[in-house]
């Protein structure tokens, strides 16, 4: 996953230093929608709803017709709120939309008919690979068991390919995730902060 993985403790013998940090799900690849007159969902309907598509454009995205040429990804989960604040995203999500407020007008749709458009985000899933969300696919707004990490200095460390197509070699490589620390394998050498119900990463040197 493409933005940093900060790490939570570094753990037993092959690394004796404290890590600090993780990304949590606010973080990670976020582009900008706004909702614009004559979009696919029409009067009254809620702007990029779950299953609705969307373009990729080169500052912003907009909604379209899943089976139009435009059509690069599909909404897998939609809140309102910010990233920051609000429910993270499924672990498999390619990117993530941030969704700005529209105030009521007459000539578009919206959530209620009033004309308005909340503040939100919306999960993404690319229609066509690749998908850097899946595990260690080396992107995504989310660390998931499967996702490789490398050493990017001061403590820190970011996701890569697994399969050694990015820019930095993988050198741990998360196996599971658990409730506590001492849950995870014997072949444990660094724990990463995921959160969740289950927020403790349980990574091993990279094969």
């Amino acid at each position: 996953m493409g933005s940093s993985a900060l790490i939570a403790v570094a753990a037993v013998t092959v690394l004796a230093a404290l890590l600090t940090g993780c990304r949590g799900p606010a973080d990670g690849p976020l582009g900008d929608a706004r909702p614009t007159p004559g979009r696919s969902a029409g009067h009254g309907a809620p702007f990029l709803a779950v299953g609705a598509c969307s373009s990729f454009g080169a500052t912003s995205s907009t909604e379209v017709p899943c089976t139009g040429e435009r059509a690069a990804a599909r909404v897998v989960a939609r809140h309102e709120g910010t990233v920051a604040g609000g429910p993270p995203c499924p672990p498999t999500t390619d990117f993530v939309l941030r969704i700005s407020a529209q105030r009521p007008r007459h000539d578009t749709g919206d959530e209620d008919g009033d004309g308005a458009v909340p503040q939100g985000y919306a999960c993404m899933r690319n229609l066509e690979a690749p998908h850097p969300g899946d595990p260690g696919g080396g992107g995504g707004p989310r660390t998931i068991p499967g996702d490789c990490l490398y050493d990017s200095g001061r403590g820190q460390v970011r996701e890569t390919a697994c399969d050694g197509s990015g820019r930095r070699a993988p050198r741990y490589r998360i196996t599971e995730a658990t409730t506590t620390r001492r849950a995870c394998p014997a072949s444990t050498v660094l724990y990463v902060q995921l959160g969740g119900g289950r927020p403790v990463g349980c990574a091993r040197r990279a094969r």
